[in-house]
């Protein structure tokens, strides 16, 4: 049996008060690995997740033909009030904050990418890629 004595320490903790902690924590210890033991509980295999070859010496462009990339062309932004845009009409015109020959900004997934200028081509739109932007100038 453990003396039940209070013996002050330094730090104005008892000796006891110690022991008691010290008590609790191994009983603690030892339910956990009572309950490790018990053949309800199972422990989980983890596999190796160790790949059976390295890298192809060709990788074709085809591994990437079916991901899915939102493209964004922006011409310009602006500001405007609720009441202006509800007042938007048929042949309404929306001033921008860049000028007719302007670079657009190319965006992929949300991200600035490139820059480039609006040409018509057979009586399409299309926007030339004339700069690639580094991801240190964004």
């Amino acid at each position: 049996m453990a003396d039940t004595s209070t013996t002050p320490t330094s730090d104005g903790k008892t000796a006891n008060q110690a022991e008691n902690i010290l008590e609790r924590a191994e009983a603690a210890l030892r339910d956990v690995e009572d309950s490790l033991r018990s053949p309800n509980v199972h422990r989980y295999a983890l596999e190796e997740l160790i790949g059976s070859e390295g890298p192809p010496e060709k990788v074709s462009i085809d591994l990437l033909r079916d991901v899915t990339l939102e493209l964004k062309i922006e011409l310009g932004r602006t500001r405007m009030s609720l009441d202006d845009i509800l007042q938007l009409r048929k042949g309404s015109v929306v001033t921008l904050d860049k000028l007719a020959g302007d670079p657009v900004d190319i965006y992929v997934n949300g991200r600035l990418v490139a820059r480039g200028e609006v040409l018509v081509l057979n009586d399409n739109f299309c926007v030339r890629v004339a700069e690639l932007v580094g991801s240190d100038a964004i």
